[in-house]
């Protein structure tokens, strides 16, 4: 597997509204895209930040897995995301390291394929994911 680069950061928040308007008064960054995914019930402000981007993520639903995080553990800091060169072949090669892995099979987005390794808590608490592609949402807000 090879990594490319740290493609994205994300944090978990309540209120994406009000993570926003924190954001813009303390750092002075606005979104460069906003995108609903109803397969993952999320709600991200996507920050392009250099090489990496931020995301805040908001849940649309109790039951999403952001929902569940900031139940357990408060909003912050939810996962990172590795670029790789291919991400059914990444997956591949650690099942036969013998990992155990959240995917079997690529997720997909708009184009993206992407991934979720081993369980948080193998991973010194967090969620880690791999990525393939460039992300291509139309903003909606």
């Amino acid at each position: 597997m090879k990594i490319e680069k740290i493609d994205h950061l994300c944090f978990a928040v309540e209120d994406l509204d009000e993570a926003v308007k924190k954001y813009e008064d303390t750092l002075g960054l606005t979104p460069d895209l906003y995108y609903v995914e109803e397969s993952e019930k999320i709600r991200v402000a996507r920050y392009n930040v250099g090489e990496v981007a931020i995301e805040l993520m908001e849940s649309t639903s109790p039951d999403g897995e952001v929902a569940k995080f900031i139940r357990r553990h408060g909003e912050g800091f939810y996962l990172i995301s590795y670029k790789v060169d291919d991400v059914e072949k990444s997956l591949q090669e650690l099942s036969k390291r013998g990992k155990k892995l959240i995917d079997k099979e690529p997720r997909l987005m708009p184009g993206i394929r992407y991934a979720f390794l081993e369980p948080p808590q193998r991973l010194m608490g967090t969620l880690v994911e791999i990525i393939e592609g460039e992300l291509n949402f139309e903003s909606e807000n």
